[in-house]
């Protein structure tokens, strides 16, 4: 990657943060040349703080880090988007972002995903999704077998709101096994378009 460090006078390119997986924009940084290898080098993105004057690595001191996804240059090679994962809020303030905005994707079925992740780890005597996945995967995946029955038995009766009752909570722990297998719904989304494609 040839970056024009050169365009400007500082010797410092912009560099736009982007989650990897929301595609919110998190942040804006500056990197020098040290910083760009430090970033490719490490897999967390690191800075030159123009305030500090030194490299700085965004998370070095709040333990929240912006794991390297990707990094691509502009038409001009002189600013850089980086798609990252965040651990954690990305602004000093606490905000997901630098522009306060919040850090989730605007499709409902991502956000739940991400809902339940966070969740599996909480206390299970005040969270059913932790207790859920207390018990393991085994359990889950039961529930979603019990779940799926329930939800063809209403499917086959008139009542819409029953049928759709047991149609999200069929969703609802799919999405629970999901996560206890470690795998994304993206990736269940990416066999489906596969398909189709063929």
């Amino acid at each position: 990657m040839q970056v024009d460090f050169a365009k400007y006078a500082d010797g410092l390119v912009p560099a736009i943060v982007q989650d990897d997986r929301t595609l919110k924009v998190l942040m804006l940084g500056f990197m020098n040349p040290a910083a760009l290898e430090k970033t490719t080098s490490t897999g967390r993105v690191t800075f030159f703080s123009r305030s500090k004057q030194r490299l700085w690595t965004k998370g070095e001191e709040s333990g929240h880090f912006l794991e390297l996804r990707s990094m691509a240059m502009d038409c001009d090679a002189d600013t850089l988007l980086i798609k990252a994962h965040p651990l954690g809020p990305v602004c000093h303030t606490g905000a997901d972002t630098c522009w306060n905005e919040p850090n989730h994707s605007p499709h409902f079925l991502d956000y739940l995903s991400e809902v339940i992740a966070l969740r599996k780890n909480a206390d299970p005597a005040s969270s059913y999704v932790a207790k859920m996945f207390q018990k393991g995967i085994n359990k889950i995946a039961q529930k979603v077998g019990e779940e799926a029955v329930e939800m063809v038995i209403e499917a086959k009766d008139n009542n819409k709101e029953l049928f759709l009752g047991e149609s999200a909570d069929l969703l609802f722990h799919y999405l629970m096994l999901l996560q206890a297998k470690g795998v994304g719904l993206d990736e269940v989304i990416a066999v489906l378009k596969k398909r189709h494609a063929a």
